[in-house]
């Protein structure tokens, strides 16, 4: 039996760099390697749910490590060669009453 393993991916975290001319921020984004992101297709009842309540199509559901710390909140992540635009509240488990490496998971939709 094969054990599972994630992927690499690429989360480009928002820095803040200054202000415009109406005081709101200006951000440049800085690429973090996210290794072990396990990648599944979004189920159909997530994507009819998200579709009706947000508006936005589901197209993956990412599956975060146990320990990241990074904001995973309305960000641009890339892989399988493509960028994609995570949306909603990443859904967060307790560490300790997961038996896997993944406690967090975020839904991505097609980017541009």
């Amino acid at each position: 039996m094969a054990m599972m393993k994630g992927i690499t991916v690429i989360l480009l975290d928002k820095i803040e760099i200054g202000r415009d001319g109406f005081n709101r921020p200006i951000y440049e984004e800085n690429p973090i390697e996210v290794k072990n992101v396990l990648v599944a297709p979004a189920s159909a009842d997530d994507i009819v749910s998200q579709l009706n309540l947000t508006g936005k199509k589901a197209v993956y559901t990412l599956a975060i490590p146990k320990g990241d710390k990074h904001n995973w909140l309305d960000r641009r992540v890339q892989f399988f060669g493509e960028t994609w635009q995570t949306f909603g509240f990443p859904v967060k488990g307790i560490e300790e009453n997961i038996p896997l490496d993944w406690n967090e998971k975020v839904m991505v939709e097609k980017y541009g």
